[in-house]
């Protein structure tokens, strides 16, 4: 078991060390400047900003002060475009923010997607499985920059909520909704189909012989079982609805991490960009952790394996 955590933990960092690199290189490589504003500013100006910044060294060396300033002062740099704001500070400000949405949206998927899933497999190929079904991919299918207007216009108008902004805690229910309805489709297609492979196990069977009521055997017997393909979602699931909800974000005016994103690569932002990515890469391999030893927990087999 500490083997195989040891293992993932490396491999993690490996891949947010390759993630932090090919990034750093390919910002430097977009067209345009970030002192290029509306106003075009003199040669001796720019060459002084550059200067200021460290953007006049070579790209190997400021590759080598990049992660130098990380590893021995905590430091990702100032932002670019946003004078006199460090990029750990704009982190730490919209990180919350990102990080109650993602919460929200994925204990409302979990609590719709599962749920739904489970019914469509005890009436598989009856309509309540059809309807589902047919909710489902049309989850799937209409992407989130067309579901948040939609939410924002029929349900923006009932009192107390807010289509935009950040200034009451109801505003977080709608973009919540919005990234929770979407990946509750997805929960809801992988929960059946995992249900629907156990429940063809031959000890659910038997369950059902020896005279184990329905509930039982879907609760007791199948539901741990059934949930693996679900569970392995919900990882990955979970660091998309912060780190890919620059939609939802911008849609709703939510002041997050996929706001600051967007306007970053706008606005040629290296360093913020290169901190953000940093962080990004960072839950995701912190959430696929967490996600394996769920999985260990449930499955004996891959419990087996970690300690052999």
């Amino acid at each position: 078991m500490i083997k195989l955590l040891l293992r993932r933990l490396g491999q993690g960092v490996l891949v947010i060390f390759v993630l932090e690199t090919i990034t750093f290189f390919l910002v430097r490589m977009l067209p345009g400047n970030p002192f290029l504003g509306e106003r075009k500013l003199p040669q001796h100006i720019m060459e002084q900003l550059n200067s200021l910044y460290g953007l006049n060294e070579s790209a190997l060396v400021q590759y080598y002060n990049y992660w130098k300033g990380i590893l021995l002062h905590g430091d990702f740099g100032p932002s670019l475009v946003r004078e006199g704001l460090q990029v750990a500070e704009i982190i730490a400000e919209s990180f919350p923010v990102s990080l109650a949405l993602g919460v929200v949206g994925m204990l409302i998927a979990i609590c719709i997607g599962i749920p739904a899933g489970m019914l469509s497999a005890c009436y598989r190929n009856r309509w309540p499985d059809a309807c589902i079904m047919l909710l489902a991919m049309l989850g799937i299918c209409i992407p989130a920059f067309v579901v948040g207007p939609v939410f924002g216009k029929t349900l923006g108008q009932l009192p107390g909520l807010s289509v935009a902004g950040w200034d009451s805690p109801l505003c977080i229910i709608l973009p919540a909704l919005t990234l929770g309805l979407i990946n509750a489709a997805y929960l809801a297609r992988l929960t059946r189909g995992g249900m629907l492979e156990v429940l063809t196990q031959e000890y659910i069977r038997t369950a059902k012989a020896k005279g184990a009521s329905g509930l039982r055997v879907m609760f007791i017997h199948a539901l741990r079982s059934g949930l693996l393909p679900a569970v392995s979602y919900l990882g990955p699931a979970f660091a998309a609805l912060i780190t890919g909800s620059f939609v939802v974000e911008t849609c709703f005016q939510v002041p997050g991490m996929g706001l600051h994103f967007v306007n970053a690569t706008t606005d040629r932002d290296y360093f913020l960009i290169q901190g953000l990515v940093l962080c990004y890469g960072i839950l995701i391999v912190v959430a696929n952790l967490i996600v394996d030893l769920v999985l260990i927990a449930l499955n004996p087999r891959l419990r087996a394996q970690g300690t052999a």
